[in-house]
């Protein structure tokens, strides 16, 4: 059975969005678990997106490819996940800041985190702190990723912590930043608790704030 998962991990790498869908019912027919497809095929060949996209060998074109790829598997496999009550890998408000209207880095990240098991609440562009607010009010999630293309918008990510703590809910979420104005050093004095400088950094990072939410809760 491995055989099926093999070749969809494949096809996601490859970007084919038509075979990968047709893949992820092969592997239920099988009698493989939507858990087992999504942790063997699916997040198993968005890995090696993330590796090849981090190394050079992929480019942002090629990583889009790949995730709308893995959107297509998830139409078929999201449904039966809820059913099956499989946990995600952890759940992310994410956003860029108030002022910016660039989206590409954000949409990617969260390509990214959505190919390896997390659930994203995307806010869009332009996003003031009190929405990022309300959002972790009303989502509960276990991180806020902020971006900002620009080193005028990047005081809104400041803010935005600022709003969070004022909200009373800063130790509620781990808070992580990017874009390319964007570096370890800004997020550490904005009070942030991590820092991705690419899409498939983003993903490492997110999994190992994760691991310390749950060793906190």
């Amino acid at each position: 059975m491995s055989n099926v998962l093999n070749e969809l991990a494949d096809k996601l790498y490859a970007g084919d969005a038509k075979t990968v869908p047709v893949l992820v019912q092969r592997a239920l027919d099988k009698g493989l678990t939507p858990a087992e497809v999504l942790q063997g095929g699916l997040i198993t060949g968005m890995d090696r997106v993330g590796v090849d996209f981090r190394n050079g060998e992929l480019f942002v074109p090629e990583v889009l490819i790949a995730a709308r790829a893995m959107h297509a598997g998830m139409h078929v496999l999201r449904p039966l996940l809820v059913q099956s009550n499989v946990a995600s890998a952890g759940k992310v408000v994410l956003g860029t800041v108030a002022g910016d209207l660039h989206d590409i880095g954000k949409n990617l990240v969260g390509m990214m985190l959505e190919g390896s098991g997390f659930e994203t609440i995307d806010l869009g562009t332009d996003t003031p702190p009190n929405q990022f607010v309300d959002a972790v009010k009303t989502h509960q999630p276990h991180l806020v990723a902020m971006s900002a293309l620009l080193t005028t918008t990047m005081p809104g990510m400041r803010r935005t912590i600022d709003a969070l703590t004022e909200a009373g809910v800063r130790a509620k979420v781990k808070v992580m930043v990017g874009g390319a104005p964007v570096t370890e050093r800004f997020a550490q004095e904005i009070g942030a608790d991590g820092y991705a400088p690419d899409a498939a950094s983003a993903v490492e990072l997110a999994r190992a704030l994760m691991g310390k939410e749950h060793r906190r809760r």
